[in-house]
């Protein structure tokens, strides 16, 4: 087998010598590449020992590491906006977006509610309506929808109920007796108070006149109401005619399942974390906190590469002895470092945080007004 030739001292990258070409045309990278080979190597004792690798394998290491960094920098930001991202558009390059919370993803999770309160909400109402039949105090309002081709259906609210008391107010016993108020009530004058009181009365007066009248309509008249129960409707009077009809609302129970899914026009908009629109980072513009990090992470990557070449040969025979290589060590070493650097930069990424920012912003509010506290009140003497 032919001699590899392995690590020689220097380096000169040149485009296409790492395995994706992310940054190859970074200028800042380029210079960098060489300087991280050289690193790497005297990290791991050259020249006085020699590194079984070439420069393409440092490259591809220092590849690998500012990838590495920028997936772990946008993942975060990901988890951090998540629910402010979802229906963005997916075309942007969001890499130098400065992202703000917005209340459209919170509002569009709480329609639901408002369609359950009938204030709004993403489920479209429906009216439908039964005829009365004459001593039939029940309804079976499923027969109105199976008859209509709907299957499934909730009913919102029943428009069985007699006009409030207070618009047709009605008491005999009031103004200049029975006679009048029937006549006011035969002109469609029921919500006029007939002129007897030309008093302003105080506002406890008014609650307990409204109380009298809701009172009076419910017992002096037909309390109009009605109990539903799995779309079983049971009237109160029992009608005694057949004239008429009982109007209600109700919601299909497959509009709730189809509200929560949306299909069309979703092609260039963000659904999940998978085409949130991050791409790699530009390698120039990453400071020099992050390019330290990035520095030894290639590092621990090469010393991983180097471990798994010598470990081909557990031991290299000499003249009456051999050379033990150090493959162990060096996997070893090098997954306690990546690991140890993805926790710092996890740790770094959660202290900064929007979440943990805004703690800190907070913090320092209270502990400036503890300080100002210390300072002497002045005392004006007039």
């Amino acid at each position: 087998m032919a001699n590899i030739p392995i690590w020689a001292g220097s380096s000169s990258f040149d485009i296409g010598n790492t395995p994706f070409g992310f940054y190859d045309y970074d200028e800042e990278f380029r210079v960098d590449a060489d300087k991280v080979a050289m690193f790497i190597t005297r990290r791991l004792g050259y020249p006085l020992v020699d590194v079984e690798l070439q420069d393409l394998n440092f490259y591809a290491a220092f590849e690998e590491a500012v990838t590495t960094y920028g997936n772990e920098i946008y993942a975060y930001q990901i988890r951090d906006n998540q629910l402010s991202l979802e229906g963005a558009s997916s075309i942007i390059d969001f890499n130098d977006t400065l992202l703000s919370p917005n209340f459209e993803p919170i509002v569009r999770l709480t329609e639901m509610y408002g369609a359950e309160a009938g204030t709004g909400g993403n489920i479209e109402y429906y009216t439908g309506s039964v005829d009365m039949v004459a001593n039939q105090q029940s309804y079976d309002l499923s027969t109105f929808s199976s008859g209509d081709g709907i299957f499934g259906i909730e009913v919102k609210k029943v428009f069985y109920e007699s006009p409030p008391a207070s618009v047709k107010f009605y008491d005999p016993y009031v103004g200049t007796g029975m006679g009048q108020m029937n006549m006011m009530e035969s002109f469609g004058f029921g919500g006029m108070s007939p002129a007897i009181n030309f008093l302003m009365m105080p506002l406890n007066y008014d609650l307990a006149i409204i109380q009298q009248i809701e009172m009076s309509d419910t017992i002096r008249r037909s309390n109009y109401s009605f109990q539903i129960q799995d779309n079983q409707l049971k009237i109160f009077p029992i009608p005694t005619t057949s004239s008429g009809k009982i109007w209600f609302e109700y919601i299909k129970r497959q509009d709730r399942i189809d509200s929560s899914i949306e299909t069309g026009g979703t092609n260039n908009r963000v659904t999940n974390v998978s085409n949130t629109p991050y791409t790699n980072p530009e390698y120039k513009r990453i400071n020099s906190v992050g390019r330290q990090w990035v520095f030894e992470y290639s590092l621990a990557l090469s010393k991983e590469m180097l471990g798994y070449v010598r470990g081909k040969y557990g031991s290299i025979p000499i003249p009456d002895s051999q050379v033990t290589l150090n493959q162990s060590d060096l996997i070893g070493a090098a997954t306690a470092e990546k690991t140890s650097l993805i926790e710092r930069l996890r740790s770094y990424l959660d202290e900064t945080s929007r979440k943990s920012l805004l703690e800190r912003r907070a913090q320092e509010a209270e502990f400036k007004q503890t300080e100002l506290k210390q300072v002497p009140y002045t005392i004006y003497i007039g």
